[in-house]
């Protein structure tokens, strides 16, 4: 059983983005907005202002405790305008009284560093170039940097997010791996994930996949993050799973380095459209 470590392959790719970053001949600048005071998103943005920091990414954090729509779409347009901004980020999830989608659409798909707008997930689906959502593209190469076959594997994917379990439809199969997509109204899911090579199960349920969930020697791939009295739990069972699998992420310290980790290959990524 190997306990896949995010943070070690984390720290190797790094290590090629300063490399990459060295070689650019202007400073790059990540823009996050962040709306409210949502605890949870607050940590996550400050993780990310950490990486541009140990990459020498310029990022500006500008918060609202709260704003119009229009207002949002009219700062974000302005940023959209700045050549000095490689990529805009707006933090998930929003008010309710704000329009999630209208807002994502309104970045420019070349500085969309999530991937979600309208425009950069059709291109993902019609194999075009574009930015791909940083969890999904992470969980791609941390089964590459594992040297965990996906071709001809069959996975099972839990949860059909626009963050993960939509565009990693397109990234397994793009690698040909046979997949299935289960959510809250599939039918027999233990029938299901039992039949996995690779599991990836991102549903936000605190060790929801129990042992009985996973086939001997399969991959599991956690995505899920639930905060419980100061501590982080998974969507797997992770003690009772762990010594069934050839391989598992743990959470912390599994997929989330990754996610941080694309966060930078984006902005170098929209670097490179944006200059063509």
């Amino acid at each position: 059983m190997n306990i896949i470590n995010g943070k070690e392959i984390q720290e190797l790719k790094m290590k090629e983005f300063l490399t990459t970053i060295k070689n650019i001949d202007r400073k790059l600048k990540l823009v996050v907005i962040q709306v409210g005071n949502d605890a949870a998103s607050t940590v996550y943005v400050n993780n990310k202002k950490i990486a541009c920091e140990k990459t020498g990414i310029l990022c500006e954090h500008i918060k609202y405790e709260s704003i119009k729509e229009n207002e949002l779409i009219l700062k974000i347009q302005e940023l959209n305008a700045d050549p000095k901004v490689t990529g805009i980020l707006v933090q998930l999830p929003l008010p309710e009284y704000l329009n999630e989608q209208h807002i994502i659409d309104s970045i420019d798909p070349l500085k969309d560093i999530d991937g979600l707008t309208t425009s950069n997930i059709g291109n993902l689906y019609a194999n075009k170039k574009g930015l791909v959502p940083c969890t999904a593209k992470g969980i791609i190469e941390l089964l590459k940097q594992t040297r965990i076959n996906i071709e001809s594997a069959d996975v099972v994917i839990v949860g059909r997010s626009k963050l993960v379990g939509l565009p990693l439809i397109k990234l397994l199969l793009n690698q040909n791996a046979t997949v299935t997509v289960c959510h809250s109204k599939t039918k027999n899911l233990k029938e299901k994930t039992q039949k996995a090579d690779i599991l990836i199960v991102a549903i936000g349920k605190k060790n929801f996949i129990k042992e009985d969930y996973v086939k001997d020697g399969a991959v599991v791939i956690d995505v899920g993050i639930t905060r419980e009295n100061g501590k982080l739990y998974g969507d797997c069972d992770f003690e009772n799973i762990k010594d069934k699998c050839s391989a598992i992420t743990p959470v912390p310290k599994g997929v989330g380095p990754l996610t941080i980790t694309m966060l930078i290959d984006n902005i170098i990524e929209a670097y490179k459209l944006q200059k063509k």
